[in-house]
């Protein structure tokens, strides 16, 4: 099963434990963000990839300088370990990271969590890779990825009791939108996945497809 057979699986499955009004407003906030343009405005092929130093799980400073003079970098861009969406999306990256690492690329995650969220994520999944702390989603912003989350739709997150207040560091209303960038090592964006739908994610097999093709 791909990656987004197994993303509508369980988008199908939970839409039935989801009372009808909370889904009016997850589908009108997920088409108006959609309208809006945003993932055509965000960061593609060709641009340069903006440098960035966060946080890792461990408190750890980790730059995209640093990663990029050992080798390409595969950077994914989440919501948090509150989504779990993201949660089946870093799992699957993790069943690919030995085929990733072993084409001499670096695989890391970024999403607006503080690192102490992040390092419970990191160890309950048992991911090989780095999770960063992008609190205040500055980076995803100069990646054109961050947006603000309509006055509706946070408070049926505040419902739904995922605290994002307290997750995301005091900064509860800005999330990325679900991305995925193959940067060559001048810091150049061979390939990316862009998607305002929360519920698709880039698959692996085109990862690695993009990692080959960068020869």
């Amino acid at each position: 099963m791909t990656l987004n057979a197994e993303l509508h699986a369980f988008y199908t499955a939970r839409q039935r434990q989801i009372p009808a009004e909370i889904r009016q407003i997850m589908q009108r906030a997920g088409q108006e963000l959609a309208d809006s343009g945003q993932a055509d405005r965000a960061l593609a092929v060709g641009a340069r990839a903006p440098l960035f130093r966060l946080p890792s799980a461990t408190g750890d400073p980790v730059s995209l300088a640093g990663l990029l003079a050992a080798g390409p970098v595969v950077l994914a861009f989440y919501r948090g370990a509150w989504c779990p969406y993201c949660n089946i999306a870093l799992r699957t990256l993790q069943q690919h990271h030995d085929e990733i690492s072993a084409r001499g690329a670096r695989l890391v995650a970024a999403s607006p969590q503080v690192p102490d969220e992040s390092l419970a994520l990191a160890e309950k999944h048992q991911l090989d890779f780095d999770v960063l702390s992008d609190v205040g989603s500055d980076t995803a912003k100069q990646y054109g990825l961050a947006f603000d989350l309509p006055d509706d739709l946070a408070a049926v997150y505040d419902r739904l009791g995922f605290d994002l207040q307290r997750v995301n560091g005091g900064h509860p209303r800005t999330l990325p939108l679900p991305a995925t960038y193959v940067i060559d090592r001048e810091g150049v964006i061979r390939w990316a996945f862009v998607d305002t739908d929360y519920t698709r994610r880039a698959e692996p097999a085109d990862i690695l497809a993009a990692l080959d093709a960068l020869g």
